[in-house]
């Protein structure tokens, strides 16, 4: 497997628009306002920055200088039909930088969609529901066999380029489509609903897999978040699972010019997301237990958390992009099924290291 870099970026803006091509009753289609977030991701070249180590500043420099154009503006003097998408692309046709990956558009915390390389749109919707379960196979005195519960969050993402429709798809169709689903699942024992008799995250995206590709055949991913902090994706063949942690560290970036604050030491909170890919245990129904990835990591994290990141031995730098390559190799060694690992310093502004597959982006 080869080891890619992608550095991340995020800018928000405020502003008004109307989606005309809404009918006329739709919220939408009435005169509105969101505070949005674009966020993006690109494979940069060396030397690309004005430094080593410098490249989050001057994405987020790029990305700024094209989403000032939108902020505090009415979006249709600007974009004529401004939905998320088309928000998305007027952003990627003016970000003048190389490698792009993708670029995104969070409307609200709850939706919004990402535009990727290959011109795919995915448009992505957040839903709750409050549910009990306990895990019947794990091993005695395992905290999860214990009945308990959970404030679920399901993540639907589909390709609105496969749907054919003159909007593709709109957010309304989605919450339609989820509507049965909360009823079914929201304030329920879930190991007392057929198929899910052991209901895992994983087992838990996969079944609603199942079912939702059945009404929405542009579904693309299912994420499930089993608490704020980890989850399970399923996209019809493949799981993963993240765990997400927060460490406050101590830095300074070596290759920055005298004259740059980042040369000098300062800190962080950083959001640091393991990303695992394993087949599914089908009498555990997980592919790694969450608790095994918290204790395996543990270690490095210690090494980590309140430390001077400058101290560590064997890291070049200590910029997100060398950083999340340290912590991706260090955390191999204990976890060979994390693949990929995401570290922000500040919200959506940091690098991800990735030997395999990148699965959806989750919102930030």
């Amino acid at each position: 497997m080869s080891l890619i870099t992608l550095h991340a970026a995020s800018s928000g803006f405020e502003s008004a628009r109307q989606v005309g091509v809404l009918p006329s009753d739709h919220r939408s289609h009435r005169l509105h306002g969101h505070s949005f977030v674009a966020t993006v991701r690109a494979n940069l070249p060396a030397g690309w920055a004005a430094y080593p180590g410098g490249e989050v500043t001057a994405l987020g420099q790029c990305l700024q200088a094209c989403t000032a154009q939108l902020d505090y503006r009415l979006l249709n003097d600007i974009v004529p039909l401004p939905t998320d998408e088309n928000l998305a692309r007027w952003l990627r046709d003016r970000l003048d930088v190389p490698g792009l990956e993708q670029v995104g558009i969070q409307s609200t915390a709850d939706q919004g969609v990402d535009l990727d390389r290959h011109d795919q749109a995915h448009v992505w919707r957040r839903y709750r529901f409050e549910s009990a379960h306990k895990l019947p196979n794990v091993p005695m005195g395992h905290k999860c066999g214990r009945l308990h519960g959970h404030g679920f969050e399901v993540i639907v993402h589909a390709n609105q380029d496969a749907g054919g429709r003159d909007l593709s798809i709109d957010y309304d169709h989605l919450d339609a489509i989820w509507a049965p689903f909360h009823y079914q699942l929201h304030h329920k024992l879930l190991n007392a609903i057929d198929g899910l008799e052991n209901p895992t995250s994983e087992v838990l995206a996969g079944w609603l897999w199942a079912r939702l590709k059945d009404v929405l055949p542009e579904l693309s991913w299912v994420t499930v978040y089993e608490t704020g902090s980890c989850g399970a994706n399923f996209n019809g063949s493949d799981y993963r699972i993240w765990k997400e942690l927060t460490l406050d560290s101590a830095l300074f970036l070596r290759h920055a010019p005298a004259d740059d604050p980042l040369g000098h030491i300062h800190g962080h909170t950083y959001t640091l997301r393991l990303h695992l890919s394993a087949p599914l245990d089908t009498v555990m129904g997980w592919t790694v237990d969450f608790g095994d990835v918290k204790d395996r990591f543990n270690p490095i994290f210690k090494a980590l958390d309140h430390h001077p990141l400058h101290e560590l031995p064997g890291l070049d730098d200590c910029d997100t992009a060398a950083l999340s390559r340290w912590v991706l190799a260090e955390a191999r060694k204990v976890l060979p099924q994390v693949d990929r690992v995401d570290l922000y310093e500040t919200r959506g502004c940091g690098a991800i290291a990735i030997l395999g597959g990148e699965g959806p982006a989750l919102p930030i």
